[in-house]
C-alpha cells in the first residue's frame, strides 16, 4: 500500500504537487508567486511553491529539475525534503549561460519531486576494501 505524503498548502494559490501523465515518475512542482514574475539568470534564486509537506520516514523525496526547462537551460538545484522538515518547500532556479534569462510566472510548474524508499544503510570504519577490476579509477576512467 502506498504511503501518503501530506501537503500543506500555505497560501491561496498555491497547489498540491501531481503527475502530468499517469506514468510519470515525477509530480510536478508549482511556483506561488504573491508579488508578480521573478526573473532568473545564472544567480541562483530561490522560487516559494506555497506549500510546506509531512513525508513518512523511509520514503526519500527529491527535488529535480524539469526536462522541458533543462532543454532551455533553466536547471532547479536538486534538493532533499527531510521527513522531520515541516516549512515552505522552496526551489531554487539558474541559468547555464551568461544570455539566458526565464521568467517565472504564478503557477508555473519549476521542478519535480520523485519519491522513492530510502536505505537503513550504516557505516562502518576499514582499513582496507576490497579489490575490484576499476580500482581507484576516477573520473573518466572507464571510457566516454
Amino acid at each position: 500500500m502506498p504511503q501518503t505524503i501530506r501537503v500543506q498548502l500555505l497560501r491561496e494559490g498555491a497547489r498540491v504537487p501531481v503527475r502530468a501523465t499517469e506514468l510519470a515518475s515525477g509530480f510536478d512542482i508549482y511556483a506561488c508567486l504573491e508579488d508578480g514574475p521573478v526573473t532568473v539568470g545564472q544567480r541562483p534564486v530561490v522560487i516559494p511553491t506555497g506549500i510546506a509537506m509531512e513525508v513518512p520516514w523511509g520514503l526519500d523525496a527529491q527535488f529535480r529539475p524539469r526536462s522541458g526547462l533543462a532543454r532551455q537551460g533553466v536547471l532547479a538545484t536538486f534538493g532533499t525534503l527531510d521527513a522531520d522538515y515541516r516549512g515552505e518547500v522552496m526551489i531554487t532556479l539558474y541559468t547555464v549561460a551568461p544570455d539566458i534569462t526565464h521568467t517565472v510566472n504564478h503557477g508555473d510548474r519549476i521542478a519535480q519531486l520523485v519519491v522513492g524508499q530510502l536505505s537503513d544503510a550504516g557505516f562502518e570504519e576499514a582499513v582496507t576494501l576490497s579489490e575490484t577490476a576499476r580500482g581507484a579509477g576516477g573520473h573518466g576512467s572507464t571510457g566516454r
